[in-house]
């Protein structure tokens, strides 16, 4: 045997040792993501578990001439109310989270209704806010109405097509609001334009057997130092970091020359002057004649502005989706179209839209390249689950991706107000909604207390 051979085998024997008695070290290194992950779900789910939900009911007045901007300080008093997000402990240790509110509609057999689902400790402050501006409203407890349909569906009798949204561009760009549909100068309420009134019109054609629902499942974001004046110290919140991108995106838009200073370490520059014994010289900065600003074109400016608007609200991270479904007799798949065109009212060439996402869309495409396969078996399979999923997420108010992040955007109380508000009778006649008939009123102030 060769030296060079016996170098070779002592080294591999060496090698094959440290392998042997060592190999668990790199395991907490690749592990402690996933386990940290895995911790934060279980305590998150067990506080989840927890929570007692409630489900309201708004029943509106046969008269109610509110504008849409009523509901944005209603959502701006929502925002302020649910906003509590945890420290470090309470996150942990806890599993706490920032709660949501979900605002739905649902047409059940051709009948709208209008939801709010809130967590139980903040009934009182979402009914008052409610109150506040709709004092006409009847608001009652009802049970949920996502557990009279079969939790199994796509079955046999039952089927269903939906999706969850998403923003075709950076969510900083807003959406289409009620500002474009209503000026506040209409002399009488039938002059409105209410961007609703065409969705209440096609859930009040959905035949006996059928479901349409909506879902708005907003979590209001804030910056958590805002609660230190309260005595409560948290960990620092995600508006912060959203308004850094929007005003990165704004001066990018804007055109604005962005100068970074490239700053060395004083014995660094000491080492390099004696090195090459030349002094660094400082560099003129040039300034345009007409500032960037005077460049943009009317089009631009509009949509900075925008943007500048958006950034000014209450923001709301928002989770939006639909679902689609009734009994396979009746069940009339091109009915989805409602959904499509209901967002598509928001909908600008120059700001943004809001489009199914095609991870969580019922539909699976067809691949051409696996037709001669036949896939089918594995399409219907994905089908199925895509289905499932969706409908587990809706009924129980989760994110898209849950446990995971993802699959939000970013809204104001102005874009959400325009999507979900309580209309008047002249302006939405829908003929499938139930109106109160009398006004609520508060107790007259002679009546005796006791």
């Amino acid at each position: 045997m060769s030296i060079d051979s016996v170098s070779i085998y002592f080294f591999l024997t060496a090698a094959l040792k440290i392998v042997q008695n060592w190999w668990w070290i790199p395991l907490p290194f690749i592990l402690w993501k996933p386990f940290l992950f895995l911790y934060l779900w279980w305590r998150v789910d067990n506080f989840i578990g927890h929570q007692q939900a409630v489900l309201l009911e708004v029943r509106l007045p046969k008269e109610l001439t509110k504008p849409i901007r009523a509901m944005e300080v209603v959502l701006s008093s929502i925002h302020a109310a649910v906003y509590q997000p945890p420290d470090l402990w309470e996150k942990w240790v806890d599993g706490q989270v920032q709660m949501s509110v979900a605002l739905e509609m649902a047409s059940i057999n051709g009948e709208p209704h209008f939801y709010v689902r809130m967590a139980k400790q903040y009934r009182d402050a979402v009914e008052s806010s409610l109150y506040s501006q709709y004092p006409e409203v009847e608001i009652k407890e009802v049970d949920d109405y996502t557990k009279y349909v079969p939790q199994s569906i796509p079955n046999k009798d039952w089927d269903l097509f939906g999706s969850d949204y998403r923003m075709i561009k950076d969510d900083h760009y807003p959406l289409k609001t009620y500002l474009q549909f209503e000026t506040e100068r209409e002399a009488t309420e039938e002059q409105k334009i209410d961007p609703i009134a065409a969705l209440l019109e096609g859930m009040a054609k959905i035949k006996q057997g059928e479901q349409l629902w909506f879902q708005f499942l907003i979590e209001p974001i804030g910056d958590a130092d805002e609660l230190k004046f309260l005595g409560q110290v948290t960990t620092k919140g995600s508006y912060s970091v959203w308004k850094k991108a929007g005003e990165a995106l704004r001066d990018k838009l804007a055109r604005r020359p962005v100068t970074v200073k490239e700053e060395k370490p004083i014995i660094q520059e000491a080492a390099e002057i004696l090195i090459t014994g030349k002094v660094p010289e400082e560099k003129e900065e040039v300034r345009e004649i007409i500032p960037p600003e005077m460049k943009l074109t009317p089009g631009e400016r509009e949509i900075l502005a925008a943007i500048e608007q958006k950034m000014s609200k209450p923001i709301f991270r928002t989770t939006a989706r639909f679902i689609y479904l009734g009994r396979r007799d009746v069940w009339f798949k091109p009915n989805f179209r409602l959904a499509f065109s209901f967002y598509n009212e928001y909908a600008t060439n120059n700001l943004n839209a809001i489009f199914p996402n095609g991870k969580t869309l019922t539909k699976i495409k067809k691949a051409l390249i696996f037709q001669p396969l036949n896939m089918n078996f594995i399409r219907s399979r994905r089908h199925y689950l895509r289905c499932r999923k969706l409908l587990r997420n809706y009924i129980r108010r989760f994110t898209p991706y849950f446990p995971k992040p993802g699959g939000t955007f970013m809204l104001t109380t102005e874009e959400l107000a325009s999507m979900f508000h309580f209309p008047g009778e002249a302006a939405a006649p829908a003929p499938g909604i139930t109106r109160v008939e009398a006004k609520r009123g508060g107790a007259p102030p002679e009546l005796p207390v006791e």
